[in-house]
Formats: structure tokens, sequence, C-alpha cells
């Protein structure tokens, strides 16, 4: 086993995303380029966010223009039947050489309620484990229907006239995430690889041994994985640099925004508990109208909490934390984090096309990589072309 580096691929892109002045939304033919970017490049898979496009479709528009990545595709449970969505598993991993993963949101009352799916909170996780065991047993060809609390799925007749679909892989891979208590349950008897948001390396492999104990008490092994942003350059001068240039394209109004993720509905008015210092130092920042310095949102070596398209994570490292450095401290730290129980590791920068280059070339070399296949050398003249679907005009190279 070794380290697995995966790529984001957004609708949402730009130098500074979550400003207006310097982000754009990605068309048709600028997420084919981000995927065959990624895919010459060596990555290990991409992982497609639950945005404004339905992941599915995105996934099956594009896996044809690749021949290496896995798809990482987000799905909330329920939204089509289990049954439906076996076959067109099988479908796309038929045409695609195996290479489809789903990525399992539970999702939230609201979001799943606007999509016609109405499970009381507290049983949320039993219908989806429901969901994907009987997805599971489907893709393997099971015809003997299904018959849980929440699924129920009449016995299938198969016509092997037809032709079946013999399935790609068993088990069909299944990723996500849970944090409380039933999400680390669910969790521990359903996924093969449990992913959280980055931390400490410290602090995260704690987690993952205590969610490895949980997976252990159903006699199963699980693997883990992280996801960051990133800023890399050859030195950690140009680095910093780089990373106190986005702090200062970030407006105070956007950072206050972004913060309130963590904040609260009462914003810069919450009543902060931390014994962190620099937690307090940020928010007087803010509090009187200026930005952090960018060395006062650096929480371990290279792990900086700067303002990004997920969060402004002021008070923990949560969805928008970054590591930053040069190509020898960033490989160091995601050793360390490797050490810690991290095998896969996705990360994005931005923009997309350019940052994913700029990893591949100085990054990748320096890691212990185990991507099922042999990485490739980095070569420029492979990959120049896309760069052409990088708007020049909001695209500032730092």
């Amino acid at each position: 086993m070794g380290i697995k580096i995966l790529w984001y691929v957004s609708g949402p892109d730009g130098s500074v995303p979550w400003e207006p002045h310097a982000s754009w939304v990605n068309d048709f033919s600028q997420f084919q380029a981000q995927v065959q970017n990624i895919d010459r490049l060596g990555f290990y898979g991409s992982l497609f966010a639950t945005d404004q496009h339905e992941s599915i479709a995105v996934t099956a528009s594009l896996a044809p223009l690749t021949e290496r990545i896995k798809f990482i595709t987000a799905l909330h449970p329920g939204l089509i039947s289990p049954a439906k969505l076996a076959q067109i598993a099988l479908t796309l991993d038929k045409f695609n050489n195996g290479r489809l993963v789903f990525n399992a949101v539970n999702g939230s009352d609201q979001v799943l309620a606007s999509f016609g799916v109405h499970i009381p909170h507290d049983e949320r996780y039993k219908f989806s484990y429901e969901y994907w065991d009987a997805f599971r047993q489907l893709y393997a060809r099971s015809s003997s229907g299904y018959d849980g609390k929440y699924i129920k799925l009449a016995p299938k007749t198969d016509f092997p006239e037809r032709g079946a679909i013999a399935p790609a892989k068993t088990p069909f891979e299944i990723w996500g995430a849970g944090t409380s208590d039933p999400g680390v349950e669910h969790s521990a008897k359903l996924l093969d690889w449990y992913l959280s948001f980055a931390d400490t390396p410290p602090r995260l492999g704690e987690k993952f041994r205590k969610v490895a104990a949980k997976a252990a008490e159903y006699g199963r092994k699980l693997r883990f994985g992280t996801r960051l942003q990133i800023i890399v350059r050859e030195t950690e001068e140009e680095a910093w640099a780089h990373a106190k240039w986005i702090l200062e394209q970030t407006r105070l109004e956007t950072a206050i925004r972004l913060a309130s993720r963590q904040l609260g509905p009462k914003g810069l008015d919450a009543e902060i508990e931390s014994d962190d210092p620099l937690v307090h130092k940020r928010i007087e920042a803010l509090r009187t109208g200026r930005l952090p310095d960018v060395r006062d949102l650096e929480i371990y070596p290279n792990l900086w909490v700067g303002p990004a398209l997920f969060g402004f994570d002021i008070l923990y490292p949560w969805a928008g934390t970054w590591i930053v450095g040069s190509a020898k401290n960033v490989a160091d730290r995601i050793h360390e984090l490797y050490a810690q129980g991290t095998e896969a590791f996705i990360l994005s920068g931005w923009p997309l096309i350019p940052e994913a280059q700029r990893v591949a070339k100085i990054l990748l070399p320096r890691l212990d990589l185990d991507h099922g296949f042999k990485v490739p050398s980095f070569d420029e003249a492979l990959v120049r072309p896309f760069l052409d679907k990088v708007p020049e005009h909001i695209w500032a190279e730092h």
C-alpha cells in the first residue's frame, strides 16, 4: 500500500474562486480538459462533488475521455432506486473498465426534502445502510430482491438470452464520511474508504484509529483519506507569498461570510470558547475590520486555515484547510499524515488545471505513490493544451 493522490473536479474555478473578480464557472469543454489533464498527469482519481451538476451524468459524460483515473462520484442515497443505480453502475463500469466509485453523502434534512426524500433524521443512517447494502447485492447480480425496513425490492427475473452485464469488481467500493457517533457506526459497517476533512497529523490519526476500532467490531478493515486545498511551490517563500496573495484578494465581507459556516448565525458576535490564543487573534482581527495575518492562520507546520471555496476555517481545521509549502515540505507533511493512517489525499489548487500540473511536476515525484499503474513522468507538451481552457484575464500566476 502507498499514497494515492486524487484531484477535485468542480464547476466553480479560478485563482480565487470565492471572489467574483477572480473566478468563473466551468463549461463542458473545461470539465473535459480537467479530467483529461489529471488522467494524463497520472493522478489516482477525481472527486466529483454534489454541486449544481448531477454527478452521475457528469461521470458518464467524462469517463470515456480518460483511461486510468477513478471517478469518485458523490450521491445521496434514496434519490433513485438502488436497483436502478446498480444498473447504471454496471453499465458505466462495463464501458469504463470498472473505474466508477460512489461517495455516499448522507446529506441534510433540508437537502433531502428538496429532492422529495423524507427520512427522519435519526433514521437516515439506517436507511442509508440498507440502500447501499441492496445496491451492492444488485451490482453483484443478485436477483433475490431485498426485504428491509426501508428498502423493499421484489425478486428480479433474469433473461440470459439478453446477455447480463457482469460486475467489473466485487465488492463495489463505497467511500464516505461521518463524524457523529451514528455517522461513525454507519461508516464502520458500510464503507471501504472513510474520509475526513483535514486536521493535524496526530489528531487525524487519532480519529482514524477510533473509526478503525469501531470497524473492527464488525470484523471489517477500512482505509482512510482526507481532503485538502494545496499551494505547493519550489520554495517555502514562494508558497507563502501565494497564500498571502490569496488572503489579500479576499474581501473582508467574503471572509466573514465564509467564516460564518463555523461561527453560526451570530457570526462575529458569537461567544468563542477556545484555549488557542491564535483563534482569538483571528476573531479579533475580523471584528476590528481587517483580515488575520497570513501566519496567524498556520495551525501546524505547512497546514493553513486561510479562506477557501469551502469555508474560512477560523476556529478549527475543516472543509477549507490548506497544505502550503515547498515541494519538499509538503511531501514531508503528506508522508507524516500517511504514517498516521491517511492513504488517499483529495487535493485542489486554484485554478484547477495549472495547479494540477504543478503538483504533478514538483510534488508527485517526491511521494511514495501506489496508483495501481506506473505514474508517468511530467510531460509539459502532453498537457500544455489544457491551459488554453483557463481564462487568462482572471488567472494570475503567483
